[in-house]
């Protein structure tokens, strides 16, 4: 790093790169509180345990007026996104919307951040599930705080078990699922915008899944959300000198624990022996919800973005189904807005976390609903549909549409035609071959990159000439098409370069491609949908296989083609070792199969 960049000026720009682009809408300005806000708010130290440390959390209690032993307020627990604090702009609106609205909030800087001591753990269940854990303790009544201050004041379904729910993105949406597996005093959580496994959010492989988003092989390393969020964590001393030591990480990191600089250097080697592999999808895994899931019983809110290339819908899809099927109350919202866009200003009508706009938004009367009914044991306020999602093309105020189970709709089949056509039937199918390859360098660009999530002008998507395969349909007709869901896509490749590197106990030499959606207009202008992109490392090139795209809402409309597209590399990811060709031979009894989840609409 030069030295011609100043302290100060560094510090603002990872400030910056913090709040943008790892925080997401968690580190948006609040709006000012004015003087005759009805709560009162109390800076708390409170020392807990956690793992084999003790941390010191720094908190604010927001106290409602009128709340006292014996007139009890539920609670609302909630901490910051990666990067920020319990100052950051959301944490702390959403903490005064909830005090202005009766109940005790307690907002806190997760372990590593802020003030608060011990090392970045990842949301690890036993580590920040358990400090947590702690400061429910403290709602309870069942300790004080460093100063010993008391809460007494908090509603309690038991002696030592307070009435209390859970809210926060990203980062502070995992944190909630942490909590309730290993304290199940918890009695409602709305996690917004967070991750299922981090070993598919980091290294995701769409393809060979064997549960919800998990596979048995790693899949194209996530480069750029990555070292992102690693230099944020690294750099907390620059942007809080005032760190205590307890904050000091493992060997080779500053202020993460050592499994999490361990994984993280795996993951850059670009290596995946057997070995290599179990120790990053142990560890990943460990500290995400698809481990501890099991232990999960508090009523869930799902709340997840559609424009969000760092932990898209199938995230929220394969956690929705594990809580569904144990029987845990589970509803999900898919909503515009994620880490890759509309966090800064949220479209009208949608919710904005640092405005606090509960009422005014159709997300947050969900919110409130869900905890008026299991905070505030209100049994007859309606929690509102099963599944509901955003549609970017409404404009009349009710651009959610809702359904009473998940999925919604049907499905849709286009074949793969070996002239490049999609087409509705396997008999229309032209055989034919097409081959592509890929070079030692990125050849495609999709996901936003950290210039765009910092509003910066941002490289359109492109894939190179040669290094991708596409197919098209036909201009739809008649009404539009609504995609609803994840696509899929069953095909088989030949590359005898890859079948000869797949039997290396490597698993890095597998083939490794990309496959996304297209919508061109019918000027040819082609817009990749919510610019997303779907990471495959193929598990043998020999057997056809099948890749689940990220889930869309998207409608093509009349005169709009889809266009689906394989390509062998992306700038956001790390994928190929080696000259690959890859060939797809099409005939009618052997075509590649694009399976779309569609409420209406016909393609053909």
């Amino acid at each position: 790093m030069s030295r011609a960049v100043s302290r100060p000026v560094l510090r603002r720009s990872l400030a910056l790169l913090a709040g943008a682009a790892l925080a997401a809408p968690l580190a948006l300005t609040a709006p000012a509180v004015a003087a005759a806000d009805p709560y009162t708010v109390t800076a708390l130290k409170v020392t807990v345990r956690a793992g084999e440390r003790n941390c010191t959390l720094d908190a604010d209690v927001y106290r409602p007026a009128g709340a006292d032993a014996a007139h009890p307020a539920p609670a609302v627990l909630t901490t910051n996104g990666f990067g920020g604090s319990k100052k950051d702009g959301s944490t702390d609106a959403l903490a005064k919307a909830f005090a202005a609205r009766g109940y005790v909030a307690l907002a806190y800087s997760g372990l590593g951040f802020g003030k608060t001591g011990c090392p970045i753990s990842l949301d690890d269940p036993g580590i920040d599930g358990r400090a947590a854990s702690g400061l429910i303790d403290l709602l309870a009544g069942a300790r004080t705080a460093d100063n010993g201050t008391r809460l007494d004041y908090v509603a309690k379904d038991g002696a030592r078990d307070p009435r209390v729910g859970m809210i926060g993105g990203s980062y502070g949406g995992a944190i909630q699922l942490a909590t309730a597996a290993v304290d199940h005093r918890v009695d409602a959580l709305v996690p917004l915008i967070t991750w299922n496994d981090l070993s598919y959010s980091l290294d995701p492989n769409n393809a060979g899944r064997t549960h919800g988003v998990t596979g048995p092989l790693p899949g194209a390393y996530k480069w750029q959300w990555t070292n992102g969020f690693f230099l944020i964590g690294e750099a907390q001393g620059l942007l809080h000198p005032e760190l205590d030591p307890s904050r000091t990480g493992g060997p080779g990191c500053l202020h993460f624990v050592a499994r999490a600089c361990e994984t993280k250097r795996l993951l850059d080697s670009g290596k995946y022996s057997a070995e290599q592999t179990d120790t990053v999808l142990r560890y990943t895994r460990s500290v995400s919800p698809v481990s501890y899931l099991p232990s999960v019983k508090a009523p869930t809110l799902l709340v997840q973005g559609q424009n969000d290339t760092l932990f898209n819908l199938n995230e929220a899809t394969a956690t929705y189904r594990t809580l569904a099927a144990q029987g845990t109350p589970v509803k999900m919202i898919w909503q515009s807005w994620g880490h890759s866009g509309g966090m800064k200003k949220p479209l009208k009508g949608e919710l904005n976390l640092a405005q606090g706009n509960l009422d005014s938004s159709y997300v947050g009367q969900r919110i409130l609903a869900w905890f008026n009914r299991y905070l505030r044991h209100r049994t007859a306020t309606g929690t509102g549909p099963a599944f509901a999602y955003y549609r970017d093309w409404v404009t009349d105020g009710s651009a959610y549409a809702t359904a009473p189970a998940f999925p919604a709709g049907g499905t849709r089949r286009l074949y793969l035609s070996g002239d490049g056509k999609l087409v509705g039937r396997r008999g229309e199918v032209t055989p034919g071959s097409r081959t592509y390859r890929n070079l030692r360098m990125a050849t495609s660009h999709s996901e936003s990159s950290l210039a765009g999530i910092l509003g910066l002008p941002d490289v359109p998507s492109y894939d190179a000439r040669g290094t991708y395969l596409d197919w098209t349909s036909q201009p739809v007709a008649g009404g539009p098409v609504d995609v609803v869901g994840a696509p899929e896509v069953t095909l088989k490749v030949s590359s005898p370069q890859a079948e000869r590197a797949q039997r290396s106990a490597d698993a890095a030499d597998k083939l490794v491609l990309f496959a996304k959606l297209y919508d061109v207009a019918p000027d040819g202008k082609k817009t990749l949908v919510h610019r997303l992109v779907a990471p495959a490392r193929v598990p043998d090139v020999t057997r056809r296989f099948t890749v689940r795209l990220p889930a869309i809402v998207h409608r093509y409309a009349p005169g709009h083609r889809l266009r689906f597209v394989i390509a062998a590399s992306d700038a956001a990811y790390r994928g190929n070792r080696g000259a690959k060709p890859v060939t797809v031979t099409s005939t009618p009894k052997d075509a590649g199969v694009l399976e779309l989840p569609v409420t209406q609409g016909v393609l053909r």
